[in-house]
Parts: C-alpha cells; sequence; structure tokens
C-alpha cells in the first residue's frame, strides 16, 4: 500500500511543476517589470498570426513476407485495378493477373475471401491448392516463399459459344517451405520450372470472374 507520505510528496511535485508551467508566461510577457517615467510602446493593432500546425501522416504497418522466423505480416489485401474491370484484351490480362496475386494473398493468410469473390465453384486449381493451403495456415503454421510471379500472359480475346474467354498464362514460383508451430520445417519444395495454366474467364455483371483455371500439361 502506498503511504500518505508518498502520496503527498507526488501531490507536492505535480503541483509544484504546475506553478512553474503557469509562472512562464507572464515572465515573457512582462520582461520583468515596467520602469517608472518610461513610455510605453504603442500596441500593433495587426493581429499576430498563429503558426500553421501540419498535420503528421499516420505511419502505416509495412508489408513482411513470411521467413523461417514466422508468417507474413500486413499482407495487402489484393485490389481488382481499374484496368481489369472492362471488358477488353487488356481488361481479361489484367484480371489474369489479378487472380494470381488473390492467390498468393491466400497461400500467405489462408483467407480466401478476395479470390472466391472473382472465382467459380468449379476451379479445378482451386480445388488442388485449397486443402494444403488451409492446412499450412492453421494452429500456428505458415507457408514461407512459393509465391506465384506471372511472367506473361496471352489470350485470342474470342467469345466462345457459352460467352466464356481464355487466358493463357506463364508462371514461375520459387522454392519454398512449410512450417511447423515451433518453426521447424515439416517440408521443402524446390523450384518449379517455367508453368502454364489455362484460365477461363466470364464477363458478367459488369466484371470478370474465373470460371476454370487448370495447369497446362499436369
Amino acid at each position: 500500500m502506498t503511504s500518505r507520505t508518498s502520496i503527498f510528496d507526488r501531490r507536492r511535485r505535480i503541483f509544484a511543476a504546475a506553478v512553474a508551467l503557469s509562472l512562464l508566461p507572464v515572465t515573457a510577457c512582462t520582461g520583468g517589470g515596467k520602469t517608472p517615467g518610461a513610455t510605453a510602446a504603442p500596441e500593433s493593432s495587426s493581429p499576430t498570426a498563429s503558426p500553421t500546425q501540419t498535420a503528421t501522416p499516420t505511419p502505416t504497418a509495412s508489408y513482411k513476407p513470411a521467413d523461417a522466423s514466422g508468417k507474413a505480416q500486413n499482407v495487402p489485401i489484393p485490389v481488382l485495378p481499374e484496368a481489369a474491370k472492362a471488358e477488353t484484351r487488356e481488361g481479361a490480362i489484367a484480371f489474369a493477373k489479378h487472380w494470381y496475386e488473390a492467390l498468393n494473398y491466400a497461400y500467405q493468410t489462408g483467407d480466401f475471401v478476395p479470390l472466391d469473390a472473382v472465382t467459380g465453384a468449379g476451379c479445378r486449381m482451386c480445388a488442388k491448392v485449397r486443402p494444403g493451403i488451409v492446412e499450412w495456415n492453421s494452429e500456428g503454421r505458415w507457408i514461407a516463399g512459393g509465391l506465384v510471379a506471372v511472367k506473361g500472359a496471352f489470350t485470342e480475346f474470342v467469345k466462345t459459344a457459352d460467352g466464356h474467354y481464355q487466358v493463357t498464362t506463364q508462371l514461375e514460383q520459387p522454392g519454398g517451405s512449410l512450417h511447423r508451430a515451433d518453426s521447424s520445417i515439416e517440408k521443402s519444395v524446390a523450384a518449379s520450372q517455367v508453368l502454364a495454366d489455362i484460365m477461363t474467364i466470364r464477363f458478367t455483371d459488369g466484371g470478370w470472374n474465373a470460371v476454370d483455371v487448370d495447369r497446362l500439361g499436369g
């Protein structure tokens, strides 16, 4: 229990500090007092402008990729670019690249919401990778590395009878590792050679949707 003497000392220090602060503006204004017989200088009629305060920007937490010490932190949520919102050749390619950004987001976080928002239920690639991503983003485990990089994308942009387009993507996937909760490595995965996927997409309700994604030659 705090003694009455220590509480009194603390209050006395706070009071002394308050008194000292209250005296600072008085001393600055009077300059030590007025000299008898001296003529007071006329006061300026112009108001003194207050200094403009500059707002300090709020720092944004920086992205940290997963490594041997832990899972990825502050992973940016992928945002669909404006270019991917048009039913054009450029829009189809931009959408395909965005789809892999959403896949990489799932790899790092275990969160499939951005990917599911732009993917149909019949996606074969999703069915292949989803169980592993869910498993290795639960119970303290994580995936380090292995993010997919789109090196190229091509489409003839010819609509099929059922209203679909196809985009072929050329991919690279570096090596990665699956880490247990204690940071030990369960499995290391070697880097892949050049990969190719075929993506079937459809433009509906003002936006693109991946009807299916599958590995060529897989």
